[in-house]
C-alpha cells in the first residue's frame, strides 16, 4: 500500500493511496478540524482521472466543514473517494484496504457511506478501523443516513415554499427530482405523502421506475429534468450542476435538494439571486445525514434525538433567508 501526502493551500491534509493488491485507488481530504475530527462519507465513482477525483473530494470536504459547522455537530470537514465503478468493482478486499487507509490517519478523519457505497461496505471498512460510522443498527450504530438526509431536505423544502410562496402547503406543487438513489427515494416518499406532483429522472431507468411505480411520478429524460418549469428543482445526484452553461436554462422557482456542491462556483449563487430563483444552500439543507452520524459519534445512538435535531434544518433555513434579506446577499 502506497500512501502519499500532498500540500494543498486551505486544506489540513490531502492523502492519496494506491494498493495494487486490492485495486484501491483513493483520496482522503481533510479540510478543517477546528470544531472536531473531520467526518465525511466515502464516495465510490468511476472518475476519469486522479485530477477529477481530487477536484471532487476537495469540494466535498470543504462543504462538509460548512455543513457540520451550521448543524452544530462538533465535527470538522473531510471526505474520501474511491476511483472505481460501484456496480462492478466492489470487493471485500477493496473496502478492507480502505479501512487500513482510514486507520492510517489515526482518527483525524472518520468515514461513512456516501454515493456509490452502502452500509454493507462500511462493515468491511470496520474490520480494519474503528473510525467509521453508519454501520448496521444491530451493531449499535446509526445505519443508513439517507432517510435523515431526505428528512432534512424535506423540511428544508417546506421552509423554501413558505419563503417563496407565503404558504408551506405542498398540495399541487410541482417538484422535479434529479437522482433516485437512497436519498431521492426517501425524499420522493415524503413529497408524495403531502400531495406534491413529482417528476423524476435517474441515469438508472430502473431506479426512476421504482419511484414512479410507488408515487405516480412522471419519468423524465435525465438531460431534461433540471430545466422543467416547476416550483421546485430538487437535485439529489452529483454536484456542480449550477454553472455558466445551465444558469440561463432553469425555469424553476426554487432549487433545493440533497446533492452536495450544487453550485460550481460561489458566484453562481449571486447569479441565481439575480434571476429570482431561491436557492437552499446544500450544506444547510442536506445536513441530516451528518447530524445523524454525529449523534452516533457522541456516544450511544438515539434515533429520536437525531430526528428532532434533523428537523431543526427547517429553522436553519429560515435563519438563512432572514440573514440574506437583511444583508441583501445570496443565500
Amino acid at each position: 500500500m502506497k500512501i502519499e501526502r500532498t500540500e494543498i493551500e486551505g486544506y489540513e491534509e490531502v492523502v492519496t493511496c494506491e494498493d495494487p493488491e486490492s485495486g484501491l485507488r483513493s483520496i482522503i481530504a481533510i479540510h478543517d478540524r477546528t470544531l472536531g475530527p473531520a467526518l465525511g462519507g466515502l464516495r465510490m465513482w468511476p472518475y476519469g482521472s486522479w485530477d477529477d477525483a481530487k477536484f471532487d473530494v476537495l469540494r466535498l470536504s470543504k462543504g462538509m466543514t460548512y455543513k457540520s459547522a451550521v448543524a452544530d455537530t462538533g465535527l470538522g470537514g473531510g471526505k474520501s473517494v474511491i476511483i472505481g465503478n460501484p456496480k462492478t468493482e466492489k470487493t471485500e478486499a477493496l473496502f478492507r484496504a480502505m479501512g487500513k487507509f482510514v486507520d492510517s490517519l489515526g482518527g483525524r478523519y472518520i468515514t461513512a457511506e456516501d454515493v456509490g457505497t452502502a452500509v454493507s461496505d462500511m462493515v468491511f471498512v470496520r474490520e480494519e478501523t474503528k473510525y467509521v460510522t453508519g454501520l448496521p443498527l444491530d451493531m449499535g450504530s446509526s445505519g443508513d443516513p439517507s432517510p435523515y438526509t431526505a428528512l432534512g431536505t424535506f423540511v428544508g423544502i417546506r421552509a423554501c415554499l413558505g419563503e417563496y410562496f407565503g404558504s408551506e402547503d405542498f398540495e399541487g406543487r410541482t417538484v422535479a427530482l434529479q437522482g433516485c438513489g437512497h436519498v431521492g427515494m426517501f425524499l420522493a416518499d415524503y413529497l408524495h405523502e403531502v400531495g406534491a406532483k413529482l417528476f423524476v429522472a435517474d441515469i438508472s431507468p430502473d431506479k426512476a421506475k421504482a419511484i414512479a411505480d410507488k408515487t405516480g411520478a412522471e419519468i423524465v429524460d435525465p438531460n431534461e429534468i433540471m430545466f422543467l418549469d416547476v416550483d421546485v428543482f430538487a437535485p439529489c445526484a452529483l454536484g456542480a450542476i449550477v454553472n455558466d452553461e445551465t444558469l440561463d436554462k432553469f425555469h424553476c422557482k426554487i432549487i433545493a435538494g440533497g446533492a452536495n456542491n450544487v453550485l460550481l462556483r460561489e458566484e453562481h449563487g449571486q447569479r441565481l439571486k439575480e434571476t429570482g430563483i431561491l436557492y437552499a444552500p446544500d450544506y444547510v439543507i442536506n445536513a441530516g445525514g451528518i447530524i445523524n452520524v454525529s449523534i452516533e459519534v457522541e456516544g450511544a445512538y438515539d434515533a429520536e434525538r437525531s430526528r428532532k435535531k434533523v428537523e431543526n434544518i427547517y429553522h436553519a433555513m429560515k435563519r438563512v433567508f432572514e440573514i440574506a434579506k437583511d444583508q441583501n446577499i445570496p443565500t
